[in-house]
């Protein structure tokens, strides 16, 4: 099976690199990539894959699966040269590009309707990604298990049956990477302000949020009963909540997120106006 990536950035480099690494042939693989210094990277790095500076017929014929993977500025291009292309092979087009609906694209792409949106986010870039995933009606089964392979490739999936859910998944796991450095700035500068150097400090934090990561990942219990199971009545963690919770620091999470959902909802607006 051939696969095209359009667009060889960060994201289509990890998921290449994790189809690869899972025993797909680079051979099956074809990237469309513009810029010639990032065509020598990936022709270095992956060996045998395919590289190619346009989409033409050569580049795009064959292909089963089409990812597009260029930035949402750039995809109504990408649509537009890819279009004529698809006759020949009828693939399924699936867009990792934020924002972008997917009528929208297959508007781009003058009517195609084989079309699945994804919002992954970026610890894909080390494999532990999660991706949420909607197809339009038109896609069969067997085209849905091909989009999700190539996502599996880079962490966990999650299908969803209403598109406008994608925007929930841009509000908790697509920013939710940045909320969680944001925990660890704090964590790190209280341990600064506490007395340790840098470096403990940022060992401490990291390996406080992995452990915990990683002990609820082994339970069945929810948060709230891990927390509770570590909050001694009176001691120090009880306090530390209790200024938490002073401070609607929860509420102010809940809000967060809801925030940048929103934000992506007014996103897709826009570039829905600007087709």
């Amino acid at each position: 099976m051939t696969t095209l990536f359009i667009g060889g950035g960060n994201m289509a480099t990890a998921l290449i690199g994790g189809l690869i690494a899972r025993g797909r042939p680079a051979a099956g693989i074809r990237v469309v990539e513009p810029l010639a210094a990032q065509r020598a990277k990936l022709s270095a790095r992956f060996p045998g894959t395919g590289v190619h500076e346009a989409t033409t017929s050569g580049a795009a014929d064959g292909a089963r699966l089409v990812v597009l993977a260029v930035k949402p500025q750039q995809m109504r291009e990408a649509a537009v040269a890819l279009a004529p292309h698809l006759a020949r092979s009828a693939p399924v087009v699936l867009t990792i590009a934020a924002g972008i609906r997917s009528t929208d694209l297959s508007r781009w792409l003058g009517g195609y309707a084989r079309v699945v949106r994804a919002m992954p986010n970026t610890p894909a870039l080390v494999g532990k990604g999660i991706s949420g995933v909607y197809a339009m009606p038109r896609v069969t089964a067997a085209e849905r298990a091909l989009a999700n392979e190539v996502l599996a490739a880079a962490g966990e999936v999650i299908e969803l049956s209403d598109e406008a859910l994608l925007d929930a998944v841009t509000g908790v796991s697509g920013s939710g990477p940045a909320y969680v450095f944001y925990f660890l700035e704090a964590l790190e500068q209280a341990a600064r302000e506490l007395g340790f150097d840098a470096a403990d400090s940022r060992r401490l934090a990291y390996a406080t949020f992995e452990g915990a990561v990683a002990l609820a990942l082994q339970s069945d219990a929810p948060p709230a009963t891990l927390r509770a199971q570590v909050t001694s009545k009176g001691g120090t963690t009880e306090r530390a909540i209790a200024s938490l919770d002073a401070d609607h620091v929860r509420a102010k999470i809940i809000a967060a997120v809801k925030t940048a959902a929103a934000r992506a909802t007014e996103l897709g607006d826009a570039m829905s106006r600007d087709g």
